[in-house]
């Protein structure tokens, strides 16, 4: 059998619980999470002749949902084509990071990994829905989604040092609420 092999008759069993976290961190909805993981899963059966084995299947199933998410955003996007979605974490600043590392790697995980899992996106969720709608909105956008400076600032209409203000704002909040919820 080639490397390059995968068996999508195991993607839910192996990735499902993954990339429902990695979701709902990004779109703050557990139906249109769950959907965006179902298109994945759809988009990777038919794009199954694509997959070289440069990657692992988790890797190449995640850079399929970051295109689901992008594709989701850009329709709800009042100015679609105004704001780029930079879903890469290479920046020097690596803002945003701190999600995916409280999340356990699946391929060592247990019963009580997945429950935890679960509730941790559950904390984010809750947490995000106590912030105020544009501490939210400039939270998602700057820390998850990883939009630049300038985008937000023209999608919003607001200016850097009020974006800066704002993120502030809004992560302490989140690092208070997950404080007193998850830890």
């Amino acid at each position: 059998m080639p490397n390059h092999q995968i068996d999508p008759n195991k993607w839910i069993d192996l990735y499902s619980d993954y990339l429902f976290n990695y979701t709902i961190t990004r779109v703050n909805d557990r139906d249109l999470a769950k959907d965006l993981v179902q298109d994945t899963f759809f988009a990777g059966l038919k794009s199954m002749k694509n997959f070289k084995g440069e990657a692992s299947e988790r890797t190449w199933l995640i850079s399929i949902l970051k295109r689901k998410i992008i594709d989701h955003y850009r329709k709800i996007n009042s100015n679609k084509g105004k704001a780029e979605v930079r879903m890469s974490y290479s920046s020097d600043e690596n803002e945003g990071d701190w999600l995916e590392e409280r999340v356990a790697d699946p391929f060592d995980k247990t019963a009580e990994d997945s429950i935890e899992n679960t509730e941790l996106g559950s904390a984010i969720h809750d947490c995000l829905g106590k912030l105020p709608e544009k501490q939210a909105t400039v939270f998602k956008m700057k820390t998850i989604l990883g939009y630049e400076t300038e985008a937000i600032c023209n999608e919003l209409d607001i200016t850097a040092s009020n974006l800066w203000v704002i993120i502030h704002r809004a992560r302490t909040a989140m690092a208070d609420c997950m404080e007193k919820n998850w830890f």
